[in-house]
């Protein structure tokens, strides 16, 4: 099954040209055979995220969303700020396997990861951190799987229909 997926890079410092870590993402989107429907960079700026994550979580055409950068401990990183205005649900346990994963590759310093992930309107959103080596592990060792509807047990894909379920 083909994923719908938008891509939000949260900087103030990157663009198109030099978003690595955004680079990755659309590389590994369509390895997977995902389709990836919008990507936009935007400031560390709450406001201006919540906008854009107001917008795509209305689009039908849209399953999930993950973000790239703004999940750490400065005072510009406000990604999960941002995406806690929107949630209608919280997804503790990615953050927390996340951080587990992160352990073996960045030791101790995956404290300082705030990644996240929730539901808002049916949609999935994903605030993952905006180093290449973060987005990586992340989307190999977790959305690359959990985004197969033929991963087993279960997988997030097959949520899709039951997402807005009242």
């Amino acid at each position: 099954m083909i994923v719908n997926i938008a891509l939000l890079t949260v900087t103030d410092t990157r663009t198109f040209d030099n978003d690595k870590s955004g680079t990755i993402l659309v590389d590994k989107i369509k390895e997977a055979n995902h389709k990836l429907i919008d990507r936009k960079i935007c400031k560390d700026n709450k406001d201006e995220i919540v906008l854009i994550l107001k917008e795509w979580i209305s689009q039908k055409e849209i399953d999930v969303i993950i973000t790239t950068g703004g999940t750490g401990l400065t005072g510009r990183d406000i990604t999960p700020e941002a995406v806690n205005e929107i949630a209608d649900k919280h997804i503790p346990g990615f953050g927390e396997v996340f951080r587990t994963i992160s352990l073996k590759t960045v030791g101790t310093s995956s404290i300082q990861s705030r990644a996240c992930a929730v539901l808002a309107n049916g949609k999935y959103i994903f605030a993952l951190p905006g180093s290449s080596g973060g987005v990586t592990d992340a989307w190999d060792q977790i959305l690359k799987h959990q985004l197969d509807v033929n991963h087993k047990p279960c997988n997030f894909v097959e949520l899709f229909p039951r997402l807005k379920e009242k």
